[in-house]
């Protein structure tokens, strides 16, 4: 069964709702049968590759809120991400397009590795201040994960990957996606937001149950013989 995901990995509430569906995950006992599947989503397309001001500074003046309010407004958030064990450090964010960040995701998806990446991009943004938008810092982090600093390299460029950014946009606007985070299950139910694990785990089992009486695992009678499995085994 097919789970989509719309994030933003400068959105602090997409990295929480990403770690407390991992945690319902983690009691799914049918999670292997699950195809997990990242979708980009530019919160603010207008947000430089280089940074201007503090991230305190910008919401400041996208809220139209005063520094203290939005202070109180990172400390509650950087409270709710320790309860879902992790480590905000709002005062080194660098506030730059994430973009480039997407980019990169969309090419790890081609490798496997999505998952991998978005975990990455959200620790180096939220936790150690790195700039999502540096190329340099881009390739250093895609390597980390497994991929290859030439190829990587290459993707950048590729309008390809840009292309599917764009896709996965244009994509969440048609099915009325307006914030993020966003999880679709099996294109019926949807999760906005940063819910807690239940809520996670409660949708699970309601899709998963639906989509496993569409979809029927065939029971075989199955008599036993000499034979090689696919790691190679014969026996």
């Amino acid at each position: 069964m097919k789970i989509e995901i719309w994030s933003d990995v400068m959105c602090p509430f997409c990295y929480i709702g990403k770690r407390n569906f991992e945690k319902a995950l983690a009691q799914f006992p049918d999670s292997d049968k699950l195809e997990i599947v990242w979708k980009s989503f530019l919160l603010d397309p207008s947000v430089p590759d280089i940074a201007t001001e503090s991230y305190e500074d910008y919401l400041v003046k996208r809220k139209g809120l005063s520094a203290e309010q939005v202070r109180g407004m990172l400390k509650n958030v950087t409270q709710m991400a320790s309860e879902a064990g992790l480590d905000y450090h709002f005062e080194r964010a660098v506030m730059v397009s994430s973009q480039k960040a997407h980019q990169l995701i969309q090419f790890a998806k081609s490798r496997n590795l999505g998952n991998e990446a978005e975990e990455r991009l959200f620790y180096a943004y939220f936790t150690e201040g790195k700039s999502i938008a540096d190329h340099d810092t881009l390739i250093q982090l895609g390597v980390e994960i497994g991929l290859d600093a030439a190829e990587l390299q290459a993707a950048f460029t590729d309008e390809q990957y840009a292309y599917q950014v764009s896709q996965d946009i244009q994509e969440a606007r048609n099915i009325g996606v307006n914030g993020v985070p966003f999880f679709v299950f099996n294109r019926k139910y949807a999760i906005s937001g940063a819910q807690p694990p239940q809520a996670f785990l409660e949708t699970l089992r309601k899709s998963f149950g639906e989509w496993q009486k569409l979809n029927p695992q065939p029971k075989l009678d199955i008599q036993q013989g000499n034979s090689c499995t696919i790691d190679g085994v014969c026996e």
